[in-house]
């Protein structure tokens, strides 16, 4: 039947391993093109949309709103529509069997954990995936993020990379004794932790604040960068958006919170679950962490202005370069992106704010 296509509830993040459709965006008998969104898959972290894996007619709708369901589980049938009904109801039949055969089989699978790694600098804390043995890519946050800001992205990479995902000083469960609030002094304790790790070169991918450390670690250490990739980073201009920063520092309240948030998506309405926004305060109320946080606001976005320009490491042809933004990104204009060298490969996401890795996943991993 090569003309039926599954569509299962997707792992989004590492520890994954059941979720709801929060709604379906398409009806039976509706067609649908590849790539296409066509449901919201929800889970206590984060909503996201389901893009279709091809093209073809939604024939069934196998799970309501609301329904949990295992990570791999069926919740819908695409089809042509010529195909017969008798031929889906065997597909779903036989797919259900085999799906159940295979989670009563299987192990269950370890999650993996963070880690604390010691450095020069304090113990900075690391989240592993992938195999050992693939070219590394290490994942840098942005400002009063951590790891699990890449908790879409990383599960992507990691069926094809080694990937190291890092809390920044002041950030998460990392030290709050900063190294120096500036791109350059983060950007040695990221080193430190690829040496902590046995990664003497990496992919780095850095976000927003993470992309200025990117570009400082690139400058002051060039063998170690082998290529970048930047998602709405710091560091190619003046602007950005104070009020966020101010926001963030202030909120110590759920729904304050939630609030600054949202100014992340291009979406106002944040897809961030209550257990990240719970887990970001529960950072922020670490000793030493808002100190650390409203250092480096001063330090990089003095007057509701970035302080460090960077653009200038980014004219090496031979380092291959991505710049990732969201046309609505709400913190750092998408137009920063403008008049980068001929090689810096350059992907603007209509529909997507400031992280388009958690608005984009799929889109931002191909790329890389």
């Amino acid at each position: 039947m090569p003309d039926i296509a599954p569509l299962t509830m997707p792992k989004l993040g590492l520890s994954m391993t059941e979720g709801q459709v929060a709604a379906w965006h398409k009806a039976d008998g509706e067609a649908i093109t590849a790539g296409e969104e066509i449901a919201d898959i929800e889970t206590p972290k984060i909503t996201t949309a389901l893009e279709s894996p091809a093209a073809g007619t939604l024939r069934r709708k196998l799970v309501g709103p609301g329904e949990i369901v295992p990570v791999g589980a069926l919740i819908g049938v695409l089809a042509d529509p010529v195909t017969p009904e008798a031929e889906v109801e065997a597909f779903i039949e036989e797919w259900r069997a085999r799906f159940a055969a295979e989670k009563e089989a299987e192990p269950e699978a370890a999650v993996p954990e963070p880690e604390r790694v010691e450095t020069p600098y304090g113990p900075i804390q690391v989240l592993e995936a992938g195999p050992r043995e693939a070219p590394p890519v290490v994942l840098i946050h942005g400002f009063g993020s951590d790891y699990q800001s890449f908790l879409l992205l990383q599960p992507l990479l990691a069926s094809r990379f080694f990937t190291l995902a890092i809390d920044l000083p002041g950030h998460g469960g990392s030290t709050k004794n900063l190294p120096g609030p500036d791109p350059a002094s983060l950007a040695k304790a990221v080193s430190a932790a690829m040496t902590a790790r046995g990664i003497e070169a990496a992919h780095l991918v850095g976000h927003s604040l993470g992309g200025a450390v990117a570009l400082a670690l690139a400058e002051q250490e060039p063998a170690r960068a082998l290529a970048l990739t930047l998602i709405s980073p710091a560091g190619l201009g003046p602007e950005i958006n104070a009020e966020f920063i101010a926001g963030f520092i202030a909120a110590r309240r759920p729904r304050a919170l939630a609030t600054v948030l949202a100014l992340l998506f291009a979406d106002e309405k944040t897809p961030v679950g209550h257990e990240v926004v719970e887990a970001v305060l529960r950072a922020k109320r670490l000793d030493g962490a808002e100190a650390a946080l409203s250092a480096i606001a001063a330090a990089n976005f003095p007057a509701g202005r970035q302080a460090y320009s960077l653009r200038h490491v980014l004219d090496d042809p031979a380092r291959p370069a991505n710049v990732v933004w969201g046309r609505h990104d709400r913190i750092i204009p998408a137009s920063q992106a403008g008049r980068l060298p001929a090689h810096v490969k350059v992907a603007i996401y209509e529909d997507a704010g400031h992280v388009a890795h958690m608005e984009k996943p799929e889109q931002v991993a191909r790329l890389i």
